[in-house]
């Protein structure tokens, strides 16, 4: 299920734009998502800087009285949230704007169904396309979308396994290694090395009989027996 934050001052404006929302689900088979909906831009990203609302799509005005959209857009983005943003406003001056904070679309309102139907279309299939390529995981209390190109490796810890990522970030996860072995069925690029290792292949600079080097400078030692099946692993990844 996907999550839609809605970002007016403007009660009637939300009122509209959720009335719009819920028809375009009635219409779209197969279309999950929920509502949230916020009149300050400060709450929104108080909420998301907590982890207590993960917006898959943002659709928010421009001109509001605390904090205009476009100023909230620039915090989302310095901390790192990659949310698909829709702009709906009523004038075009800020149109320049919204595109330098990566906005994906810009709306002048009134916004009709005609107008925000074909941006709903391109957004879900986008994300469907975007959902084979995340893992949805519960770290910390939170639920976070991690990259599957940011995953460098997993290492069991006992009860619970360690996700180690390109950033340098560590996570822990209280799931079996062959929970998270399941999750990636269908992406060649992870393997398992022992009992103790599920690897991202497009993370390792060297491989021979004795270890692999990951590219975070991670040296995993093979068990025995380990090194000809991950070898062929390896080249037949890289011939596809």
């Amino acid at each position: 299920m996907y999550l839609i934050a809605l970002c007016d001052d403007e009660e009637k404006e939300l009122d509209k734009t959720e009335g719009m929302l819920e028809a375009y689900r009635s219409r779209q088979s197969g279309c999950d998502f929920q509502i949230e909906r916020f009149e300050d831009a400060d709450e929104l990203l108080w909420k998301i800087t907590e982890g207590e609302c993960m917006p898959d799509l943002l659709l928010m005005d421009i001109f509001m009285q605390k904090k205009t959209g476009i100023e909230a857009a620039r915090e989302l983005r310095k901390m790192g949230n990659t949310c698909n943003i829709v702009f709906l406003t009523m004038s075009e001056e800020f149109a320049l704007e919204a595109f330098r904070v990566e906005a994906d679309q810009y709306l002048v309102k009134p916004v009709s169904e005609k107008e925000l139907f074909p941006v709903l279309d391109r957004w879900l299939e986008d994300m469907e396309m975007k959902k084979k390529k995340y893992l949805i995981l519960k770290t910390d209390g939170k639920i976070r979308r991690i990259s599957l190109h940011e995953i460098i490796y997993f290492e069991a810890q006992k009860r619970k396994q360690c996700l180690y990522l390109a950033d340098n970030t560590q996570l822990l996860l209280s799931m079996t290694m062959a929970k998270i072995y399941e999750m990636l069925s269908g992406h060649p690029e992870f393997v398992k090395v022992g009992a103790s290792y599920i690897i991202n292949l497009d993370h390792v600079n060297a491989l021979n009989a004795r270890e692999l080097q990951m590219d975070n400078e991670k040296k995993i030692y093979l068990p025995r027996g380990a090194y000809q099946p991950l070898k062929e692993q390896y080249f037949d990844y890289y011939c596809e």
